[in-house]
């Protein structure tokens, strides 16, 4: 199923597989689509019931962890459009849509709810006249962006074309009213269906218990829903022990039972850079102002790891840290990431927390935890005065120095909402003022140097 490259046996120095990483990122893609922490996880469970209870093969099990897991993987693509169009919170607006019951009166008071809210009336009628205008042409944009974006990295990462296809399709309908291909009924591929039961369902759950879930799904069979596949899960419903799994702290023991039965190597050094790279490009598919910034940052830090003789293997996890220093993220709104004026106090709190969120997200990760403190860092300064912890000169590390510079250099030299890319000269000389009160002297020269 996966190119030989990303896998490699008998590597003792990675201490985890991939579906284990998987796994573990895909908590993540919770974050980016304002879910509750766990849902991937979940909707992979259920998914993965319901396949068993079809009688799929083995390989089609394996095929289909994968899917469920990646099904949000280009989930944050869309973020910035929900925030310029409906002018909305994007991880309210996409946790809150999808609870909305199906049919045009409910989905007529979603928007009027949510565009624009808070916003003077004016704007507020003008937001939600182009919404109603273009409405169609909205929703096929931003599904279709998702879509192919989700399933371009998960090629990048070498899965199949049977898993890219599920998570490309997984907003199709039954009743071909889904999009982005508008397929009907079993052209829509197994997995795609699959994985839309499972994410209602764990939605719904969630949302108001298995009760909810079970009306939900079965509420939209024949419509959204293939009618067969929703039958097989009411079928896994029925039995006490699905909804105790999905509330127990051992569920992700127990979803590690569907991981494929083959997928025993440990990831390879190749491996691990594959999924830091792709994982880096989710982060930077948040906001147009941040496009290219985690792959800039990564190579930028690894060319001066080689400058100040940093040793290959720190190198290649530095490159790793710098490439998800900014995961964390994915769990703030656009509203407060694409703000083109000063955020206020409560905004400035939660955009502060994106770092304590990489950390939490990266040290889930045995191949990627020794790089989590190093990359949540990279906001501290040599006096004391950064976050998340306030570390001083010497409790910063040499790696987290790196970073912190390259993050510096590429955020003033690119756009940003509230102003204009800086010259690399100007970039330099703003950078030359902090240089050991808030950023490494040495690390600074030789960044100099290097650009």
């Amino acid at each position: 199923m996966l190119h030989e490259d990303i896998l490699q046996r008998g590597r003792s120095h990675a201490s985890v597989t991939l579906a284990e990483v998987i796994r573990a990122f895909s908590y993540a893609l919770d974050l980016t689509e304002g879910q509750p922490e766990g849902h991937c996880t979940r909707a992979c469970y259920i998914g993965c019931l319901i396949g068993r209870e079809i009688g799929l093969e083995q390989h089609q099990l394996d095929e289909l962890f994968y899917t469920l897991l990646l099904k949000d993987l280009g989930c944050s693509s869309n973020a910035a459009r929900i925030w310029e169009l409906y002018q909305a919170d994007d991880l309210r607006f996409k946790q809150e849509w999808k609870t909305v019951p199906i049919g045009l009166p409910a989905t007529l008071r979603f928007v009027f709810a949510r565009s624009a809210r808070g916003a003077p009336l004016k704007r507020r009628i003008a937001v939600i006249a182009n919404i109603l205008r273009n409405g169609d042409a909205i929703a096929q944009e931003m599904i279709q962006t998702r879509c192919s974006r989700g399933s371009s990295i998960a090629a990048q990462l070498g899965f199949s074309p049977t898993v890219c296809s599920g998570v490309y399709h997984l907003d199709e309908h039954w009743d071909g009213s889904g999009r982005p291909s508008h397929l009907r009924g079993d052209a829509i591929p197994l997995y795609a269906r699959i994985a839309l039961i499972a994410q209602i369902a764990d939605v719904f759950y969630i949302h108001g218990g298995p009760d909810a879930a079970r009306d939900e799904v079965a509420g939209r069979a024949g419509s959204w829903l293939d009618p067969e596949l929703v039958a097989a899960f009411l079928r896994v419903a029925e039995r006490t022990g699905t909804w105790s799994d999905l509330g127990s702290p051992w569920l992700e023991a127990k979803l590690m039972g569907f991981a494929p039965q083959d997928d025993t190597q440990e990831l390879d050094e190749d491996g691990l850079d594959r999924i830091a790279a792709a994982f880096g490009q989710v982060i930077d598919a948040k906001s147009p102002y941040t496009a290219g910034h985690s792959n800039r940052v990564a190579e930028y830090a690894d060319r001066l790891a080689g400058r100040l003789g940093v040793i290959s293997p720190r190198r290649r996890a530095l490159r790793r840290a710098a490439a998800l220093h900014d995961i964390g993220k994915l769990g703030v709104s656009n509203a407060i990431l694409d703000k083109p004026g000063v955020l206020d106090d409560a905004e400035w709190r939660i955009m502060r927390g994106h770092a304590a969120q990489t950390k939490a997200i990266l040290g889930r990760i045995g191949a990627f935890s020794d790089m989590a403190a190093l990359a949540a860092a990279h906001h501290e300064r040599l006096d004391g005065k950064g976050y998340p912890l306030g570390l001083e000169d010497a409790a910063i590390a040499r790696e987290t120095r790196i970073i912190t510079v390259c993050d510096f250099f590429d955020a003033l030299t690119a756009d940003r909402p509230y102003r204009a890319a800086m010259t690399r000269e100007d970039a330099l000389s703003v950078m030359q003022a902090e240089a050991g009160r808030a950023i490494d002297g040495e690390v600074f020269e030789a960044l100099k140097a290097m650009v």
